[in-house]
Parts: structure tokens; sequence; C-alpha cells
């Protein structure tokens, strides 16, 4: 064989880590060809799993840190750092999977903790904050995290809101003087694959505030109490970017972020490919292996194996992708750079025992790879 196989899959949500779909398949694909050179360059999509990503590079270490979870009990997160750069996970602070479904509390939940994380990363001197959003189980605007890095909201007594969407329904005034000095020095970048406004029919708490147990009545009350923390927020920065693309991101986390702290928006799949290395990587490979959970149409839509099948497709190098289940029609995994794809579904139709033994079935597939490509 000549050439590597690279192997770059997302994860398998509740069911393996990227880590772990990477290794399964890398198993398997030496167990038929045991002379094989496979590189493991696990990713995502900014959202959940960036951090882990970043440190199986090798090139990033873990940092550890107790901060104030979505609904105020303290939870322990962690970022990724090296010398110049620090991946933070919004999801690690203030996301959804941290709560069970009868402590989601869509009107209260705070982005708090991920600004405690991103002061964490501050006082480690890097040059770039990179922060994944995705996940969260928050609708607050950033209005949380912002809150933790030194800004005050106030209501028309002058006196502080509470945390959450709920309270911004009151925000008179925003005084972001105390913001730490430091993120003035600190190019921010705000990795999503979401674009949604942070307003209206396609906003923040239209869309995902459902997900985070809003009922009808709360997600008009969010959706208002967005439109108010907009305006307020316009009026103290001078910038209105509530209807710009990703300004929805994890509950409005997205325009608290590019706002008042001028991140800059990026896609979550470009910018953890180039923290992971890939294009090195995919250089001299003979094939690439990709995948999620499940593909669909979603998948199509900017998620990271389209993104891996792209590159790879520019370099003339064939990507397969591993997935539980495949909704796509040949016609369009051809037209996002597939040349196959091999399902879980296809050897366990049982979805149970599918997520339980993914780890074996992986493996599986990883044999039939290397007999179909190798």
């Amino acid at each position: 064989m000549t050439g590597h196989v690279l192997v770059a899959p997302d994860k398998f949500k509740g069911s393996l880590t990227a880590p772990e779909v990477a290794e399964a398949v890398a198993s398997g694909v030496r167990g038929r060809v045991p002379d094989a050179e496979v590189r493991c360059v696990p990713v995502a999509d900014g959202g959940d799993g960036t951090v882990r990503a970043a440190l199986a590079t090798g090139m990033f270490e873990g940092l550890p840190v107790r901060v104030t979870g979505p609904t105020g009990s303290r939870v322990r997160a962690e970022a990724a750092v090296n010398e110049d750069t620090a991946v933070v996970e919004l999801a690690a602070a203030s996301g959804l999977a941290l709560l069970t479904p009868g402590e989601f509390d869509p009107l209260a939940a705070s982005s708090f903790g991920t600004g405690e994380l991103i002061g964490a990363a501050l006082d480690r001197g890097v040059r770039t904050i990179v922060l994944g959003v995705g996940g969260s189980a928050c609708t607050d605007g950033g209005a949380g995290m912002l809150a933790a890095l030194g800004a005050r909201f106030l209501d028309d007594a002058g006196k502080p809101l509470a945390m959450g969407g709920g309270p911004l329904g009151r925000l008179a005034e925003v005084d972001l003087s105390g913001l730490d000095p430091r993120l003035s020095d600190v190019d921010l970048v705000l990795a999503s694959d979401v674009d949604n406004p942070l307003c209206g029919d396609g906003g923040a708490a239209q869309v995902y505030g459902p997900q985070k147990g809003a009922g009808p009545e709360e997600v008009r009350a969010l959706d208002a109490a967005l439109e108010r923390f907009a305006t307020v927020i316009d009026r103290a920065t001078g910038k209105s970017l509530a209807d710009s693309p990703g300004a929805g991101a994890a509950g409005g986390v997205g325009f608290g972020a590019m706002a008042v702290l001028s991140a800059s928006f990026r896609s979550g799949s470009d910018v953890v490919l180039e923290l992971t290395g890939f294009d090195r990587h995919l250089d001299g490979a003979a094939l690439v292996v990709t995948g999620e959970g499940a593909l669909d149409e979603q998948t199509l839509r900017g998620k990271v194996p389209a993104a891996v099948a792209s590159r790879a497709a520019g370099a003339g190098v064939p990507a397969v992708a591993v997935t539980g289940k495949c909704s796509l029609s040949a016609r369009q995994l051809g037209a996002g750079g597939f040349s196959a794809v091999y399902a879980l579904s296809h050897v366990q139709p049982d979805v149970r025992r599918s997520m339980c033994g993914a780890a074996a079935l992986l493996r599986g597939l990883g044999e039939h790879m290397a007999e179909d490509w190798l």
C-alpha cells in the first residue's frame, strides 16, 4: 500500500467519543492490514468534543477548572491550552448535557461558567482563545459569560439582574467598564456551524429554546428578552450585530461574544481542522475515514464529516464514512464527497445493541474498509 490511512471522525453521540471511534476503526484496519500506517486525528465541529480533539493532537494540555454550571451548581470543566492558544468549550461549562431533563431551567440557565473558563484561559497568558459553542442549556445572549468577565446588567432601578435569559426582559442598562482589561489583548474566535440570528423566527429562542425545556410562552418571553438585550448592547457598543450569522449560536452567546468581546465568527469545522493539523496529515494519504453518529442532510450543511470529505476530495484522496445510520442517498453521498459509507445499522439493526457495542462493530467495519480499499 502506498500512503497512509487518515482516520478523522467526529463523536458518535451517546455512544463513543471521537478518539474512541478513531481508535476502533484504526484497530480494525490494522487487524486486516498489519503493516498499514494509520493516523488518528479525531475532529469536532466546535461543539461538544472540541477540547477533546485539541488534546488528542498532543499539542495542548488540559486545564481543569471548577466553574458555575448552567443552573448554579459547581461543575468540573476542562479547557485545552498551549503557550499561545486556549480552546474553551461552552458545553463543558454551560451545556445541556450537564443537566437531567428535570433540571432544565430555560429562563434562568446561564452562561456564567463559560465566562469563568475564559477567565482561566486569560490567567494562562494566551493570545488566542477559541470559543467552541454548541449544546448550551442557556438562552441568555451571553450575558452570564460577560458578567463573569466583569460586565454588569442593571434594571431601571440600577439593581443587578438575576442570571438567565428571562430577567433580560427587564434590562435597562449595561455597564461594560469593569470588563477584564486582558480581553483587549486577546483574539477571540467564535467557532460554530450555527448561523442563526439572535431573534425572530430563526433566532436562538424560537429554534433552540424548546430543546432546552422552553414552552411556547417561555420561548416568546426569551425572544422578547433577547431583543431588549440586543437594543441595550447596541446602545452601549455602537454596534448592531443581532442579525449577523452566528449571533443566535448557543442561546445568543454568539451575539454577546461578537458584540462585546469583538469575537470573529468562523466555521467550527474549519477551526478544528486547523487546530488538529488535518491538512498536514492529509498530505500523502491513500484513504480518509470520517463520520459521525448519523449521516443525514444536516451533515451536508457544514458539519465536520462533510468538511473532511471536501478537503479529501480537493486533494484527490477518497473519503469514506463510518456512521451509526445513514439516511442520505447515493447521489447525496457522492455530491458530498463520500466514496462509500459503512453503517453500524447494516451490521446490527437494533439501535440499543448498536450503541452499546459500537466499538466492536466499528472494528469490524475497519476490517471491511481495509479489504475494500487497501
